[in-house]
């Protein structure tokens, strides 16, 4: 009878540590994983963000040239009508507010820019982009440190041995990337 409880005792003892050791094991691979989808996340944002930002940067210079184009017509106008006859006075005037109802008037004479909005949208875009990454790298280093935990503590680094699981590096930044983004740069 005691030999049959021993037994008992053992095989459930044994059965405990086979579901402990398969609870152990697919909580590292979830770790595993979730270390790879941050990657991937990092990889994504950054493609973005270089695809985004040249795209903003040429939607603005297009209108800059649009606005610089029709500000330099309308100066060009002006100083030509102020000392030009009645008649010419009347056809430059009629061609400059054309031109300011491309731009918008908000007080008479004065053109409300509108690439300023524009600015504004890619400072926006940039600084919205950059906080995307920086919440990325973020998390995954958040996720590779819980991952190398896991890895590192015991009793869950017996099974990490025996699964061969291995440390995972925090991202680093190289100094490029630790950089501003010049876009003054990008506008030459």
């Amino acid at each position: 009878m005691a030999a049959i409880i021993i037994a008992s005792v053992f095989g459930l003892v044994v059965l405990l540590v086979v579901i402990w050791g398969i609870v152990i094991s697919n909580n590292l691979i979830a770790k595993k994983n979730r270390v790879k989808q941050c990657k991937s996340g990092i990889c994504v944002a950054l493609k973005q963000r270089n695809d985004l930002i040249p795209n903003l940067v040429a939607s603005v210079k297009a209108y800059m040239g649009h606005e610089n184009e029709i500000l330099t017509r309308i100066a060009e106008l002006r100083s030509k009508v102020s000392n030009a006859s009645e008649s010419e006075q009347i056809k430059g005037g009629t061609e400059i507010s054309s031109l300011l109802g491309k731009l918008n008037v908000a007080v008479e004479d004065y053109p409300e820019l509108k690439a300023n909005e524009q600015f504004h949208h890619l400072q926006y875009q940039i600084a919205e982009m950059e906080n995307e990454i920086q919440a990325i790298r973020r998390t995954y280093n958040a996720a590779v440190t819980d991952y190398n935990n896991a890895i590192e503590m015991f009793p869950s680094s017996i099974i990490a041995s025996w699964n061969k699981h291995e440390q995972q590096e925090l991202v680093e930044f190289p100094e490029t990337e630790m950089a501003a983004v010049n876009v003054k740069e990008m506008f030459k």
